[in-house]
């Protein structure tokens, strides 16, 4: 979904407290916005951006009839579940929650607050709504992957080095419960290559780097990061280690690449 699909959804959800009409009183209205990014991160400014500049095509603009809560959680779970209460704490009319770290904290805080998901990786598998179509409760949004994806990164790595032999996959458990279902895309592949697979769950800076000493022990290793708030927030501890390790990497997100990585194949969260 594009992002004034994003934003259309945004403004026209059903669970949404308010709806956006010229002739509506110009009552201040509170959005609390979740990012799994840290607020220095210039992926996660950029998406707040392009949710304000949104919301302002839409006629809500801050300081006039909304203003916007923002938490900054940095991919890590502690941080996540002590900022989602605190804002929850705050009554907003809605909240935006970026990531299934965040959607899984905020929906322990509250089941009456209309929630607006965005980039969560199995809403329907991890019992957060029923379907797309009809989601139920208070909880609406869109997901990021179809988990075939999995399969295409191996396959591009491999065509980049054509003598892989071993992908190491890495993943956290609490950030990304769905990364079995990439796997289970990337097994069937990783058989008829003749690569072997090894999924390592990775859940701080330690765990990563002894992940990716482990892989770079194998002949003709490669690397496939899952995308989750985890491993977004430590990117660069990855992408830096993958470099010191002369471990071949691949990843779901540009701005992966931009740091410095290999290889990125996904969506664009900043496509207009």
């Amino acid at each position: 979904m594009k992002r004034r699909e994003f934003i259309a959804l945004l403004g026209g959800a059903a669970a949404w407290p308010f709806a956006v009409r010229a002739q509506q009183s110009e009552r201040l209205r509170r959005i609390g916005v979740l990012i799994s990014t840290r607020e220095d991160d210039p992926d996660g400014q950029a998406r707040a951006a392009l949710l304000r500049q949104g919301l302002s095509e839409l006629g809500w603009t801050e300081g006039r009839n909304i203003h916007i809560d923002y938490r900054w959680v940095g991919g890590d779970e502690a941080r996540a579940k002590a900022n989602t209460a605190e804002l929850v704490s705050q009554k907003p009319d809605v909240i935006v929650a970026n990531s299934t770290l965040l959607l899984a904290a905020v929906r322990n805080e509250t089941s009456t607050i209309p929630i607006v998901f965005v980039v969560v990786g199995d809403p329907i598998g991890q019992g957060f709504v029923s379907s797309f179509a009809h989601p139920g409760g208070n909880i609406t949004g869109f997901t990021a992957f179809e988990f075939a994806i999995g399969a295409k990164w191996l396959e591009l790595i491999k065509g980049i080095v054509p003598e892989l032999g071993h992908i190491a996959f890495i993943f956290n458990p609490e950030a990304g419960p769905f990364a079995e279902k990439f796997v289970q895309s990337i097994e069937p592949l990783a058989h008829s290559l003749g690569v072997r697979l090894t999924v390592t769950p990775t859940r701080d800076a330690h765990e990563i780097d002894r992940a990716l000493v482990a892989a770079s022990g194998e002949p003709k290793g490669g690397l496939i990061v899952s995308p989750d708030a985890f491993t977004t927030a430590n990117r660069g501890l990855i992408i830096s280690l993958a470099a010191r390790y002369r471990l071949p990497a691949i990843y779901a997100y540009r701005y992966f690449a931009t740091d410095g990585g290999l290889l990125s194949y996904g969506h664009d969260a900043k496509e207009p």
